[in-house]
């Protein structure tokens, strides 16, 4: 099923819990609306707009639907920003006159035979405004450049959503148009010739942007001409904009409250006859907190829950007799802004105990000892944040990493080697590597690689300390560890520590620093034990150095400097054995997430 296929069958849900637009409208912004006398007198304005914090945000509104200005002059119809309704904008405005022109032609062309009150009161409103009225009463100058609705004076209703305005709206969409065969649903029918502006991409532009467009020469074929290159009908153009546009409202529960990086990413299950919409709720529910934990720690693990058993293919039950299915169809869709367009930058469809798996996977791959995090699992968001962003920043997340993690999350692929280099170089440039984060990111990295190139063979990296792993790079990150304690043993607290130091330097060219370092420990011990400090010290030292080769590499590569960090961590979260912890000073700190 394709991505248009797929929204466009989505559209058919939507109406069923009457939040779609009717054929012919969009939900656009909208700051006010021009009350009208039946003669077309502008007597009252009504402010629409919503507080939102200390700002007043327009409202959301269904109206005919947006005319695609890519350029020149467009008006809309019965309504559209004050420009083109009152010839006005509160900028230079140097082709206001021509704008305002267009609209009242095209309106009173529209309107020349209605017999409709509120048409009748809107026809006389424009052959009579004057811009230099926009100065009197009841006008205000907060209403120039928002986009304005009209209603008739003493009804509730705008007059755009009069019955009489509507047929209107649906003769003018049912004008000839060339018919073709239409690739979404199949069948022939009038073709659209521009696809519909999709609003909601973080990045994109705010008036929207096209999923589906031909500009260029390059971009068509046989001599065709925009949408007659991918000929799709007006309505299923018009279902599949009136899906997506709804799926990325702010406030939408289809769609992840914060982009992966440059891409908005929206997912729905694809209800039909053996799934009924509550189910399919519930499932978008389920998948969306599997991706995005919840912060309260008892949901959360309700959630994990939930995913375990749809990815063992159990139903999961819900409050108020809802069954979630696992064999439910799911769909998820990321966005990325490219200009005036939109890039899938992924497109993924199974079935829901597939992604549930798959998430189950993910959060398998990611488990280190001790937990870096409380009980709550981290988003992809971040951990990316977490091990990847300078300064924790999300705006600082190496860019595509995001939306590339995401595809190997929910797509079940080896994570992007980009994520290794990105945290090792982390690493390197001072992040603290006992946090646990890193080495979280770095073991499911190697270990998800390692199970791909080699299904039936152990994974190299355990979730907590494997004193038997035979990697010389793994037991240098443990000694690394243990040298670092006989520093804190002696000294207690410094202002830096061997690991602050000597970390970057140590994980990659081991051979040339490990030598001071031992040199460096041994009166660390020496000291440490006249204080009667760190007495377990000397003999993890001796198990160590006797895993490890006679020669130390002189160099290691990215997949060995993530297991020196693993061993590392798993080193220095670990506890002495019992009887030992009166003497285990450690720097170990709980880093709370």
């Amino acid at each position: 099923m394709t991505v248009l296929q797929a929204l466009d069958g989505y559209y058919a849900r939507m109406a069923a819990r009457g939040e779609a637009e009717a054929p012919g409208f969009s939900r656009e912004k909208i700051g006010f609306a021009i009350v009208l006398t039946p003669d077309g007198q502008p007597v009252d304005l009504l402010d629409l707009r919503e507080a939102q914090g200390k700002r007043l945000i327009p409202r959301l509104l269904e109206v005919p639907a947006a005319v695609k200005r890519t350029a020149g002059v467009l008006p809309n119809l019965l309504w559209d920003k004050t420009s083109y309704v009152l010839g006005r904008t509160a900028g230079e405005g140097r082709r206001t006159a021509e704008e305002h022109a267009a609209f009242k032609a095209a309106n009173l062309a529209l309107l020349k035979e209605a017999n409709d009150e509120g048409l009748v009161a809107l026809r006389r409103f424009l052959e009579t405004w004057t811009p230099e009225r926009l100065d009197a009463a009841p006008f205000t100058p907060d209403i120039l450049d928002t986009n304005v609705v009209f209603s008739l004076a003493g009804e509730q209703r705008y007059i755009h959503q009069r019955e009489a305005a509507r047929r209107l709206i649906d003769a003018r969409a049912a004008d000839d148009t060339p018919s073709a065969f239409c690739l979404v649903t199949g069948v022939q029918a009038p073709v659209r010739r521009l696809h519909p502006s999709i609003k909601g991409v973080e990045g994109a532009q705010s008036s929207g942007a096209a999923l589906v467009s031909f500009n260029l020469d390059a971009f068509t074929s046989y001599g065709k001409s925009q949408g007659d290159n991918a000929p799709t009908s007006e309505a299923a153009a018009f279902r599949y904009g009136a899906a997506l546009n709804r799926m990325l409202d702010r406030d939408s529960r289809n769609r992840l409250p914060r982009p992966l990086g440059d891409a908005s990413v929206v997912f729905w299950a694809d209800a039909s006859v053996a799934v009924e919409e509550p189910g399919a709720q519930g499932a978008e529910d389920v998948f969306g907190w599997g991706v995005e934990p919840p912060e309260d720690s008892a949901e959360a693990a309700k959630v994990r829950t939930a995913l375990e058993l749809l990815a063992a293919g159990q139903p999961v039950e819900r409050d108020g007799g809802v069954t979630i299915s696992p064999g439910v169809r799911f769909h998820v869709l990321g966005l990325s802004p490219n200009a005036a367009r939109l890039s899938v930058r992924f497109w993924l469809t199974d079935s829901l105990g597939v992604f549930a798996k798959r998430l189950n996977d993910h959060y398998r791959d990611i488990h280190i000892a001790p937990s870096p995090w409380r009980t709550r699992a981290p988003s992809i968001q971040r951990l990316l944040v977490k091990t990847t962003a300078l300064q924790e920043k999300f705006d600082n997340i190496p860019p595509l990493l995001a939306g590339e993690m995401a595809r190997a999350v929910l797509s079940g692929a080896p994570y992007p080697r980009t994520l290794l280099v990105a945290a090792l170089t982390r690493l390197r440039a001072g992040d603290d590597p006992g946090t646990g984060w890193h080495a979280a990111a770095i073991k499911a990295c190697i270990n998800r690689a390692h199970r791909f190139a080699h299904p039936k063979t152990k994974e190299p990296l355990s979730v907590s300390l494997d004193p038997d792993n035979p990697s010389a790079a793994y037991q240098l990150g443990r000694l690394f560890a243990v040298l670092e304690s006989a520093q804190y043993a002696a000294l207690g607290r410094v202002n830096a520590s061997i690991a602050d130091r000597y970390y970057g330097a140590a994980s990659s060219t081991p051979a040339r620093v490990f030598g001071a370092l031992m040199r460096s420990a041994q009166n660390h011990i020496s000291d440490a034990k006249r204080r009667s400090r760190g007495l377990w010290i000397e003999a993890k030292l001796t198990e160590i150095i006797g895993r490890l080769p006679p020669d130390l590499p002189t160099s290691l590569m990215a997949e060995d400097q993530g297991r020196f960090a693993v061993g590392y961590y798993h080193e220095r979260g670990a506890r002495p054995a019992k009887g030992e912890e009166t003497n285990a000073e450690s720097p170990i700190e709980e880093e709370h997430a």
